[in-house]
């Protein structure tokens, strides 16, 4: 597309295109055009900024990391002839801290971005269809030849009786408190429920994690029983496998009433935390009168050109629910505000997307599972290292975790990589261009990897499918 179209209307005399949400998937999308000589209408409501920046990856993180350092103190005994100790002193100092860093990411990443694109306006407003699909802001009409729809998510709130009678933290509330509780119930425990939990009970709390199925229930179960035990070593109370019956307040007390088989169970605690993942924010947009179906997770339905079931009408981000993560986001958009402009051409491809939960140790993953792999119809084989046969994590005193890899058996092409350890997700790119450049496991074992690095546990993993790594000298690999 020719840059000069920045200087002139869409075809109809409005935009070319109009993004909704003004998020990092509606940044995305807003910029890409831009950059493509297009006049962008980018249409904001509420806090500039997306989840990520606002109330999820960016305050999440901070805090995590803060409490790590309880943590590392309290560790310090691996060592011999070191003891250390800390803790929290003002929490509040913590979390407001952490908002000053919100706050400055959120001026530096979105605010200050806008005036450097001419051909994007920015208009604050609430975004819907009118009958025919006529989009409008505050209910006005705007024209524009495509619309993006990124929208975002927001905590979901599991149907569990007596929930709508009493307060409850969810993962926005959660992280800004500033008193923290004598205790914590977090109900949920996928990829929120498991950081946040840790987070809290590192800073003190006393914490029951309850959950439906378990520990990160879509994984490894070799990493999600690992990771129950590490939190059960921290002092944490880890039940699963429940069903949710009701859910009070008693003098004070939040009380869950549970049930597994045949046995049933109360958690009480000071504080709830819901964390059973996120929901779509498509109320309001009135999706039916333009024909925008949803899929059966809630998320607007689109095809793998981004393209929702009205023509000219694209979704990106986590309003689609699936891939909820952030740089997801931004590249979903990107491609759907190409598709828009250019025709179609180009599709989203998500089989080397890394995944990182960040609790500690950090769950890293890429491709698929083993049970996908199966599912898939693939002749799967897998290798599964524990951390003690590590280098690195011999050194450092701390060999919780494993390395688990999924191979075809036939091809010995890498299919999934999935890693439980420390330095997790810093390790986990080398198996997305492992899978991405479609590499088989005896290619990647070959590889050169620098010694005493946690990365070079994926070589070992590799090595493992058929020779046993004990017995190898240090860097005879």
């Amino acid at each position: 597309m020719s840059k000069d179209r920045a200087s002139r209307p869409g075809r109809n005399g409005g935009y070319d295109l109009a993004v909704i949400g003004a998020g990092s998937a509606g940044f995305s999308a807003a910029i890409t055009a831009a950059d493509e000589g297009a006049q962008v209408a980018l249409i904001g409501h509420g806090t500039l900024g997306g989840t990520c920046v606002n109330v999820g990856c960016v305050p999440s993180k901070a805090l995590i990391r803060a409490a790590e350092t309880l943590h590392a103190a309290s560790a310090a005994h691996r060592f011999a002839g070191i003891e250390a100790r800390a803790r929290v002193t003002d929490w509040r100092a913590t979390v407001r801290q952490k908002q000053a860093l919100v706050d400055d990411l959120r001026k530096a990443k979105y605010a200050d971005v806008l005036p450097a694109y001419d051909s994007l306006t920015y208009l604050e407003g609430e975004a819907a269809f009118a009958q025919g699909g006529v989009l409008t802001v505050d209910g006005k009409a705007l024209e524009a030849d495509s619309i993006i729809i990124a929208t975002g998510s927001r905590p979901a709130v599991p149907d569990i009786p007596g929930m709508d009678t009493l307060p409850y933290l969810t993962s926005t509330s959660a992280l800004e408190l500033e008193t923290l509780p004598e205790s914590l119930l977090v109900i949920g425990a996928g990829y929120i429920g498991c950081e946040l939990a840790q987070m809290f009970a590192r800073a003190g709390v006393a914490v029951t994690l309850a959950a439906r199925r378990g520990v990160l229930p879509g994984g490894e179960p070799e990493i999600s029983a690992a990771l129950t035990g590490y939190f059960q070593d921290e002092g944490m109370t880890v039940a699963g496998g429940l069903a949710y019956e009701r859910i009070e307040a008693v003098g004070g007390e939040i009380r869950l009433h549970a049930r597994r088989g045949n046995v049933r169970r109360i958690f009480s605690a000071d504080a709830v935390l819901i964390a059973t993942g996120r929901v779509a924010n498509v109320t309001g947009l009135n999706l039916p009168a333009a024909g925008i179906e949803l899929s059966a997770n809630g998320g607007i339905a689109i095809d793998a050109r981004m393209r929702t079931t009205r023509d000219g009408v694209y979704a990106a981000g986590d309003v689609t629910g699936s891939d909820q993560f952030v740089y997801m986001a931004a590249h979903g958009a990107r491609i759907a505000a190409k598709n828009a402009l250019n025709g179609n051409a180009l599709r989203y491809d998500n089989a080397a997307m890394p995944a990182v939960v960040f609790t500690d140790p950090q769950v890293a993953s890429v491709g698929l599972t083993e049970a996908a792999a199966r599912a898939s119809g693939a002749a799967v084989k897998t290798s599964v290292l524990t951390l003690d046969n590590v280098p690195r994590a011999l050194a450092a005193r701390d060999t919780r975790g494993l390395i688990k890899l999924v191979a075809d058996a036939d091809t010995k092409k890498l299919l999934g990589a999935h890693i439980l350890a420390p330095e997790g997700a810093d390790s986990i790119q080398t198996a997305v261009l492992a899978i991405k450049a479609e590499m088989t496991y005896g290619e990647l074992g070959a590889t050169i990897f620098p010694y005493l690095t946690t990365v070079e546990g994926l070589k070992l993993a590799a090595q493992t499918f058929d020779m046993d790594v004990a017995r190898l000298s240090c860097c005879a690999g």
